[in-house]
């Protein structure tokens, strides 16, 4: 528990309440109004205006305690806080060697409390879930909240009738709602809400009398702060409508994005800059002198000291083979076995003779020595482990002690296999029942662990060993500088590394342990500690054989059923020696039921293994506090710092040795954030309390260096790195020379650059200080060191204030992991805790807000994520604790599922990208040179022009297509035009030139009689032949075809309305449909979706008179109206366009041209026929130039996926269009089905161009995935193009990519080109390419060949000026084949000159042009087409009505998806918009609900990394919940109205802090 001291809270118990304001009297009042103005005004300092305060406010104060129970401190503290009262009598009376009597832990849970009572409570939103996703489920979470506010001590009750206090603005005495609204929130509310019906986001009204008036002023202020902010977003929003209340209180919440001033101009060349930390200039520097190293005593020389380990284990194994050398217990505490120092030579010398004798392979000996071998042993069993470890030193064989791995998947027992393998290890060694509890393969073998080599398992039991023969004895060498053993270390990033500890060392180790700790020859020492690494080894395993100690060993499991179990070995024994952590101090404290009968006089030293860390002091001095009645004197407890590669490096000195006494040190949290010690003396709520860990090791030369860059010494008042150099430190990292270099080679400089020594140090990885007396003081590991915006926090310690809020209450005690991670050039903070079934999701919330609060106040750092997870789910390390890396690894994987999660993106990353601020454009004089805008080309292009193309077309003598078709029936009756398949591939329909002409005749005539010229009439038929002859039945009779898709039976709801609406707005005064539609449209099921009366007039086409009409009507101009088009485009807008006769048959002639068709050719059609080129390609393309259209309606694919492809196959097609649904039912349904295609003698090879048909960005990854599918049935992977087209023209590319000998003969338009564009320069307009695979590339696609006849033009969204190339703007084409006007229901002329007749600004400023709505680019590519000329490309990157406009700059939705779907492997689909500035994602769920927490941080973290964004809210659905249209294209904005409306019955909702 890193402790902080508090005489904060002196002034927070001083904090007049509202309440207790108006028993005031006046004149205090007063007085305190004017010490508030000076205070604002600066005329008084902070501490002086405190002082001040609290002694106006004296008198008052016992009144005061009694109010706000929020305040209250519980009893312990209380009887306690008279000594925090008079703060100089205190720190006088804390002298350098008494220890406090207090509980540390309360003193930092009172510094958490006080800082949290600083926090006005604040309203954040609740996450919502899914009942489903609920750990277990609990009344509170559907209950609305009580307006008790719950800031009260861990002891004390929600109180039901208090005032509602919980509302972020206070209408007395504080700071103005504005003020509040500007402050960047610190984290988040100590109490939340879970009621989604409140509409405004302020109090909700009280029924108490008193405090009416109160809430309303509160609302009040609520609605002018939130208008107030809307009026600086994009899109207001009525605080009124119909919004879920979490979303209005997280706007609450948030701060407003501050705008800095940019610099003049947006430079092209730009590496993006994030905003660089800037160094405060009034943070700590250390201003102390350079240190010296240190020197601990020489080592003595002691008489007969054996030469080595191994002659020390011969010595008293023959001269004193009867003493006791381990005893071991079983978990009831009782002794199973003692080994003697006799047992153990004779069982060492069997074994080490059986492993260097009796093992082979093909007669050459297994082992030999120096070789490694794994000793696997669990941690109940410290007899086997001795006798294999000294059999393995007298074989000299090099022991690896490693964990027992008990199943396949332990955490990090991967890297572990990697040790091993690395190590080069055969063979492991084991107990009897450690192998029967192995898992096993099915040969009954020891399975194979993932990333372990093949390893032999021998078990070391006394029948598998054999007595050495008389003559044999093990060589007992003097201590070497071979290896000696090696024991594992596993980093923060998870790997596991060797140390290598020679025999040399291991011998200096043992001496400077028996020195420092004043070891004597049989003396009793109780380990609590795992015997096979660091204190546990070296003091229970090694030391001890040197010292002929006698071991009472305490297993993990035996603690963990009685944590007394240690101490009472210690009476029972009467031990002079505990080696303990204090996790094992801590348990005690928990357990000790009044057990009178133990003694610990009997210690002399008790080691605090973990000494180093922030919060053994709070264990230490609580421990002392109660077992010093037990006997235990304060100056035995010894805490020490040691590190695997260092072995021990300091160590408090038993008393008896003369030593100064005991340190500790009160430092400030701020200055050791800054590596800078300051002695804190004001108490504040922000210090740690550290205690020395004695002295250096005897024979050491200790200094300490900069963290980071050149090893200098530190300055007297700096932290940094402990660097030791010594006979007893690690060697090196086996097999790991460069990691060796670094940190068991380092050369300590002094400031001027000179070596400190000419022998290399090793690096602790403890970070700390030398203090007064020459105390060591530790305050960190590198391993727990986050470095944010430039300072250094610890992970420990956060843990600590984590601890201090409540601890037991919500989440259990020891299993709290934090961390960081590198998200945007930073490191951020996360914290993982375990929380207890019971607790409720209200509770777990308040207190995840109330952590973040606490962690804000007293570390100055914000959270990035905090996530609670199911008891008992976190990856354990083997014995007891986490495994942080393990967590991490799973948090990044998004396999930790939590059960809840809050993000705080917007309080933590404080380095984006500055806002871009549009600079107003260069006025047109200086742009406009020629035809160079600002040194670039203007960026415009055409087809080939339409008057130049000779070409023996008959169809251009009409002017009207009807007309093409009557010559065609004439001329060609029987040439087939149509063929129509079925689900089954076989032909459901066709229709020659003149069936469809006299079918079109008898609609005509049906037409004639009722409707008059120039009526709309609604084309409601499914895709086939039916709807082709009555769209031209309708030309014949002079009538207008609207083309409608029909409703989905199985789907009425959704699909009529919108019939309905195209018929009405279209103004149809007709419906021709089919007998089946026709009675669906006026079913009972319809009738529940619209006004079924409501219809005009309905006529079933299906059995006309065969009767032909008088005289076919004959427009008197081309201009007139042809047809309408309708479609929903993918904001949710239903558009309908004007197409005229001439626009039609211009349409119909580039499209002949460009694919070169004519009455010989074949093209298949997968498309639905309703609207744009669907309908263009399907009606009115095969009629003009003749050739046979195969038409497969696509929704005929959902129950056979390889109709279309079979039908190309089968035709032998070399011209096919599909859409991008369509390809994706292909490359999902049919992807791993390609044999079977083939089998099926499906052969794709005659395919020249697969056109995809779309009005949005080329999809590459689908194109390229579909070409890789299909190329093992022959497709050629340079057929696969793309199409451009949309409302104002349907076809403004297509890019035929004609194969075989046309190309050769050079009349093929060159292949579609992929350029890669920085997509950081996409979000300022501008267009830069970059090298394929560059960081934040984006590939683009050549959204195909423009036709001829077609002018296309980039120009600027607002000033409507032309573009230059580099520039990225809004397509405007100009052609004979554009639609004429939008046809509304108001006509909106405005829109309609704007959208269809617009003129560039300057320039050419004669040509009329057509707004796409798209936003493009041009590009000059070194292709040549077939005219010689050089290639102009045009790339379309999206809508422009999609675009998100956010940060000043500009986003594509699809690039922020395509980032979210790739963070994820279970993330199906993905759609983003904004709701006023705040970014939603919206994540499709294809996996187990559990998995839906897993995906918030993911998204956030990819979101920021690639797009600089921070994400508002995390939604997470089920599969589908997305909607599509027709062409495969996402509805954003239909799930955004779906969201706000609350109606995606989501999973899981976060909203980002």
């Amino acid at each position: 528990m890193a402790e902080r001291t508090s005489t904060g809270l002196l002034t927070m118990m001083l904090e007049p309440t509202p309440a207790v304001a108006m028993t005031l009297p006046v004149e205090v009042r007063e007085k305190l109004a004017e010490l508030e103005l000076e205070l604002s005004e600066g005329d008084i300092t902070q501490k002086g205006y405190e002082k001040k305060r609290g002694k106006l406010l004296a008198p008052y104060i016992p009144q005061i305690q009694g109010v706000d129970p929020s305040l209250q401190i519980d009893n312990r503290i209380q009887a306690s806080s008279q000594a925090v009262l008079p703060g100089s009598k205190h720190n006088k009376s804390r002298a350098a060697n008494t220890r406090d009597e207090r509980f540390r832990s309360d003193l930092h849970t009172e510094a958490v409390q006080a800082a949290l009572a600083k926090y006005k409570e604040r309203k954040m939103p609740m996450p919502s879930k899914r009942r489903s996703v609920l750990v277990q489920s609990s009344v509170e979470t559907c209950t609305p909240p009580d307006t008790s506010s719950a800031s009260e001590d861990e002891g004390s009750l929600r109180r039901q009738g208090r005032l509602a206090t919980s509302t972020p603005y206070q209408g007395h005495g504080h700071p103005a709602v504005e003020h509040w609204f500007n402050r960047v929130i610190q984290g988040s509310s100590t109490s939340s809400s879970a009621s989604s019906t409140s509409s405004h986001p302020g109090g909700r009204s009280v029924t108490n009398t008193n405090t009416t008036a109160h809430a309303a002023l509160n609302a009040n202020a609520a609605a002018t702060a939130l208008s107030d902010l809307m009026a600086h977003t994009q899109l207001g929003v009525p605080v009124n409508s119909r919004v879920s209340s979490k979303i209005q209180q997280l706007l609450n919440t948030l701060k407003r994005p501050k705008r800095p001033p940019l610099r003049e101009f947006f430079v092209d060349d730009f590496e993006e800059l994030l905003d660089v930390q800037q160094i405060d200039p009034n943070q700590p520097k250390p201003e102390g002198q350079h240190t010296s190293p240190l020197e601990g005593e020489p080592l003595g020389v002691v008489n007969n000291w054996p030469p080595s380990l191994p002659a020390a284990l011969q010595r008293w194994g023959t001269t004193q083979p009867k003493s006791p050398c381990l005893t071991a217990l079983d978990n009831a505490g009782k002794p199973v076995y003692t080994l003697t120092y006799g047992k153990l030579w004779t069982r060492s010398q069997k074994l080490a003779y059986t492993l260097l004798n009796k093992l082979s392979t093909r007669n050459e000996p297994l082992l030999m020595p120096g070789d490694r071998v794994a000793l696997v042993f669990p941690n109940n069993d410290p007899v086997m482990f001795m006798v294999a470890f000294y059999g393995c030193l007298l074989a000299e064989l090099v022991p690896v002690p490693i964990e027992v791995p008990l199943t396949r998947k332990d955490a990090g027992s991967q890297q572990i296999g990697f040790l091993l393998g690395s190590c080069g290890v055969t063979l492991a060694l084991t107990t009897d029942a450690c192998q029967k509890g192995l898992p096993k393969a099915q040969t009954g073998e020891v399975a194979t662990f993932k990333g372990w080599p093949r390893l032999l398992w021998f078990v070391s039991d006394g029948k598998h060993v054999v007595k050495p023969p008389k003559d044999w004895h093990p060589p007992i060498l003097e201590a070497s500088n071979d290896i000696a053993y090696i024991e594992y270390k596993t980093s923060k990033e998870g790997s596991t590394m060797g140390i290598t500890v020679s025999h040399s060392v291991m011998l200096a180790h043992c001496h400077a342990l028996t020195q420092a700790c004043g070891y004597t020859e049989g003396e009793t020492i109780t380990n609590v500690l795992d015997f096979k690494r660091e204190a546990g080894l070296w003091h229970g395993v090694l030391t001890s054989v040197m010292n002929r100690m006698h071991v009472i060993s305490i297993p993990y499991s035996l603690m963990k059923v009685n944590p007394l179990s240690w101490i009472q070995k210690v009476h029972t024994y009467k031990a002079r020696v505990a080696v303990v952590k204090s996790r094992d101090m801590h348990w005690s404290l928990l357990a000790q039921r009044e057990q009178r009968d133990i003694s610990l006089s009997s210690l002399r030293m008790l080691i605090v293994a973990d000494g180093a860390n922030p919060w053994s002091i709070s264990s230490c001095d609580a421990f002392l506090n109660v077992f010093q009645a037990r006997g235990l004197r304060p100056e035995v407890i010894c805490p020490c710092a040691s590190s695997s590669e260092a072995m021990t490096v300091a160590l408090r000195r038993p008393p008896e040795m003369g030593v100064p006494p005991p340190g500790k040190a009160v430092l400030s949290m701020g200055g050791l954030s800054h590596s800078v010690i300051r002695v804190d003396t004001e108490e504040k709520l922000s210090v740690l309390t550290v205690q020395d860990v004695g002295q250096v090791m005897p024979g050491a030369l200790v200094c300490v260096v900069r963290v980071e860059g050149t090893p200098y010494l530190c300055k007297t008042d700096e932290v940094g790195e402990i660097c030791v150099n010594s006979g007893s430190t690690g060697v090196a990292y086996y097999g790991l020379p460069g990691m060796t270099k670094n940190i068991f080679e380092t050369i300590p400089v002094t400031s001027s650059g000179i070596p400190v020594s000419d022998r290399p140090f090793t690096r602790t990885s403890l970070l700390g200080f030398v203090g007064p007396d020459n105390l060591v003081f530790v305050v960190g590991k590198m391993d727990g060191l986050m470095v944010v915006s430039g300072r250094r926090h610890n992970a420990d310690d956060v843990v600590a204030t984590a601890l201090a809020v409540e601890p037991m209450k919500f989440v259990y005690r020891g299993r709290i992991a934090v961390f960081s991670l590198s998200v945007l050039h930073d490191e951020r903070i996360v914290v993982v805790a375990e929380q207890r079934p019971d607790a409720s999701e209200e509770d777990s919330f308040q207190w995840m807000s109330r952590v973040l609060q606490a962690i804000d106040s007293i570390h100055q750092v914000g959270v990035y994520c905090l996530a609670l997870v199911p008891a008992n789910t976190l990856p354990k390390a083997p014995l007891g604790g986490i495994h942080i890396s393990e967590t991490k690894q799973r948090f990044l994987e998004g396999a930790l599922h939590p059960c809840n999660v809050l993000m705080c993106p917007h309080t933590c990353v404080t380095n984006l990208p500055k806002p871009r601020q549009k600079q107003p454009e260069v006025g047109p004089a200086s742009m406009i040179v020629g035809n160079l805008v600002a040194g670039k080309r203007i960026a415009q292009a055409c087809g080939r022009d339409v008057a130049q193309l000779e070409d023996n077309d008959q169809a251009r003598k009409f002017l009207y297509i009807q007309d093409v078709l009557q010559w065609r029936a004439q001329a060609t009756p029987d040439h087939p035009l149509f063929l129509v398949l079925n689900a089954k591939g076989t032909v459901a329909s066709t229709a020659s030139c003149l069936q469809l002409h006299k079918r079109a005749e008898r609609v005509a005539a049906a037409l004639m009689g009722r409707l008059n010229t120039g009526d709309h009439v609604a084309l409601v038929y499914p895709p086939g032949i039916e709807l082709i002859a009555t769209f031209y039945g309708c030309l014949y009779a002079g009538c207008v075809p609207v083309t409608v898709r029909p409703p989905h039976p199985q789907n009425l709801a959704t699909t009529l309305p919108t019939v309905k609406m195209i018929v009405e707005v279209s103004k149809s005064v007709c419906i021709l449909t089919t007998q089946a539609i026709m009675k669906l449209l006026k079913s009972k099921e319809a009738a529940v979706a619209v006004d079924t009366k409501s219809w005009p007039m309905v006529l079933d086409t299906d059995d006309l008179p065969r009767k032909k009409s008088s005289q076919m009507y004959k427009p008197p101009t081309p201009e007139m109206l042809a047809y309408l088009d309708f479609s929903v485009s993918t904001t949710g807008i239903l558009a309908g366009v004007k197409m005229s006769h001439a626009a039609t048959s211009a349409l119909c002639r580039s499209i002949k041209l460009q694919c070169e068709l004519y009455p010989s050719r074949q093209i298949a059609i997968c498309l639905d026929p309703y609207c744009g080129l669907g309908f263009a390609l399907w009606c009115l393309c095969s009629v003009y130039s003749g050739h046979q259209s195969i038409l497969v309606p696509p929704l005929e694919l959902e129950s056979n996926a390889s109709l279309w492809l079979a039908a190309v196959s089968q035709y032998k097609v070399r011209v096919t269009f599909c859409s991008y649904s369509v390809m994706e039912m292909c490359t999902k349904g049919l992807g791993s089905q390609t044999e079977a295609l083939r089998l099926r003698n499906v052969n794709l090879s005659c395919v020249r161009t697969c056109m995809v048909v779309a009005e949005e960005r080329p999809r590459i990854a689908l194109t390229q995935s579909f070409s890789k599918i299909f190329k093992d049935l022959g497709l050629s992977s340079r057929a696969v193009s793309t199409t451009f087209g949309c409302r104002v023209n349907v076809a403004i590319c297509l890019q035929p990519n004609r194969l075989g000998k046309l190309a050769e003969q050079g009349t093929a338009g060159p292949d579609p080109t992929t350029v890669y564009v920085d997509m950081r320069a996409l979000r300022h307009d501008r267009v830069r390419l970059v090298e394929r695979g560059s960081p934040h590339s984006l590939p683009l696609m050549e959204s195909g060949k423009i036709l001829p006849g077609v002018k296309v033009i980039i120009a600027n969204t607002e000033t409507k000026g032309p573009l230059g190339d580099s520039h990225l703007g809004e397509v405007w084409v100009s052609s004979p084949h554009n639609a004429t006007g939008y046809y509304t229901v108001y006509g909106e002329e405005a829109l309609h000159a704007d959208h269809f007749n617009t003129k560039l600004s300057f320039g050419d400023t004669q040509t009329v042009w057509a707004r796409t709505g798209y936003l493009g680019f041009l590009r000059r590519t070194d292709l040549t087409d077939a005219t010689g000329e050089r290639h102009d490309a045009l790339y379309v990157v999206g809508s422009l009505d999609e675009t998100l406009e956010l940060r000043g700059m500009r986003y594509h939705p699809i690039d922020i998806e395509t980032s979210v779907i790739r963070s994820h492997k279970s993330i199906a689909e993905c759609a983003v918009f904004t709701w006023t500035n705040l970014l939603v994602v919206v994540v499709e769920l294809e996996g187990s609900e559990q998995e839906a927490l897993d995906l918030v941080a993911l998204v956030t973290n990819v979101v920021l990394e690639e797009h600089y964004l921070i994400v508002g809210v995390v939604v997470v659905v089920d599969p589908g919940v997305i909607p599509i249209n027709s062409r495969g294209e996402k509805q954003r904005m239909h799930l955004r109205d779906g969201f706000l409306a609350d109606q995606l019955d989501p999973i899981y909702v976060a909203y980002n802090m």
